[in-house]
């Protein structure tokens, strides 16, 4: 193929990315949460540009800086070609199928996903912060997160939010 046309097909090609290896907490504390954590696990794996890869356990937690129940977490790896923040809105539609309101900050909810982690990236935006800001302070994500991605977690870290209820189911 002539270098003209190699270049005319590379003008016209969509922009292909390579996949960054991403980690999305979720948690629930209304309704049937066990249930809408198991269907949040598998919407993910039906995303556009995303591959799931390892599941935590389910673990329950007493609600932090929230009120309600208590809350169902997890965290899962995906490998996605989508953008940071396309990969933040496909998260918050699966959050609108669930019921997902916003009354107040840190409202009781039925889905919550939070990117923890999008490959090495660091992001601060009016609606997206990565790594995600609180992480490091809650077992709830990482206890989860140590189970499928050990060296991600300091384990001096995990001493830390010890005393922090966080039971595997």
């Amino acid at each position: 193929m002539q270098l003209r046309a190699v270049r005319a097909r590379l003008a016209t090609d969509p922009v292909v990315r390579a996949a960054i290896t991403a980690y999305v907490a979720l948690g629930a504390n209304l309704g049937d949460a066990q249930a809408t954590i198991r269907w949040a696990v598998d919407a993910i794996m039906g995303l556009p540009s995303c591959a799931l890869g390892p599941c935590s356990s389910l673990y329950s937690t007493a609600p932090v800086d929230s009120s309600g129940p208590d809350y169902i977490n997890a965290v899962v790896e995906i490998s996605t070609t989508l953008c940071a923040p396309d990969l933040l809105a496909q998260l918050h539609r699966l959050e609108q199928q669930a019921g997902r309101v916003r009354p107040y900050r840190n409202a009781p909810r039925t889905l919550d996903l939070d990117i923890l982690l999008y490959g090495s990236a660091q992001v601060h935006s009016p609606t997206l912060t990565i790594p995600h800001p609180r992480m490091m302070e809650r077992a709830f994500v990482l206890v989860p997160l140590a189970e499928i991605a050990p060296g991600l977690v300091p384990a001096a870290q995990l001493l830390v939010v010890a005393g922090q209820s966080c039971q595997r189911l």
